[in-house]
């Protein structure tokens, strides 16, 4: 008993530890183009919440587009549009919010990737 109590004593804490989920989000305002963004929330209206904040300093008609857990977000901005999309990886997010814009916008290039702490 006595050694299982040692072994037990020797494992750091963190190897019984679950995994924490950490979210973040993206907000856009379609006139102006300011955005804001946010990661390693705890929940995801607290990320869009942040992210709408950080978005409203420069403009007053943002909205939260994308929110994402323990992955990345990326916004594409255009000519006459916008994209969104979350992913695995920041390449992942970024080319998917590329296709996203450009099925509504010419010139589409990415504005904005975050990532959380995975």
């Amino acid at each position: 008993m006595r050694r299982v109590l040692l072994i037990l004593a020797l494992i750091p804490a963190a190897a019984f530890a679950q995994p924490r989920e950490y979210y973040g989000a993206i907000a856009y305002s379609p006139r102006s183009s300011a955005h804001g963004w946010s990661n390693n929330h705890p929940s995801r209206p607290d990320a869009e919440k942040t992210a709408l904040a950080n978005c409203r300093k420069f403009a007053k008609d943002c909205r939260a587009l994308v929110s994402f857990k323990n992955a990345c977000g990326a916004l594409a901005v255009g000519s006459k549009g916008y994209g969104w999309a979350s992913g695995d990886t920041e390449g992942s997010a970024g080319i998917e919010a590329m296709k996203n814009c450009s099925q509504h916008s010419l010139g589409c290039s990415v504005h904005r990737i975050v990532c959380t702490t995975r």
